[in-house]
């Protein structure tokens, strides 16, 4: 059974940086799609990146595009999101998500519903 851990997460002032990382025990993490969806208090999940089996073709959402880095390190089994110029409106609470679909491994969503492990999620605080 896949079992995801975050972290990472932190206080940091607006412009900063983080790194999150998500760390699988019980599988291999290369044979999942991995995506990382947030949710701030009061508003929705929003996914944020994913990235498929080819690590060369990720995806963000409009609001991170050029902030956000996602990628895989599968000798550690672990991926991470590499968060730079943070915003007041990146504060949320932060979830590695991961799906084994063969759809997803080709193509990821950031869509929340297709995935179906997740894990515990990590605070990221942005303010001065």
């Amino acid at each position: 059974q896949l079992q995801l851990v975050e972290s990472g997460g932190g206080l940091v002032q607006p412009g900063g940086s983080l790194r999150l990382s998500c760390a699988a025990t019980g599988s291999t993490l290369e044979y999942y799609a991995i995506a990382w969806i947030r949710q701030a208090p009061g508003k929705e999940r929003e996914g944020v990146s994913c990235i498929g089996s080819n690590a060369s073709d990720p995806y963000y959402s409009r609001s991170v595009e050029g902030r956000f880095t996602v990628s895989r390190d599968n000798a550690k089994n672990t991926v991470f999101l590499q968060m730079n110029s943070l915003k007041p409106e990146d504060a949320a609470v932060y979830y590695c998500a991961a799906d084994p679909s063969p759809r997803l491994l080709r193509v990821c969503e950031i869509d929340s519903n297709e995935y179906l492990y997740w894990g515990q999620g990590t605070q990221v605080t942005v303010s001065s």
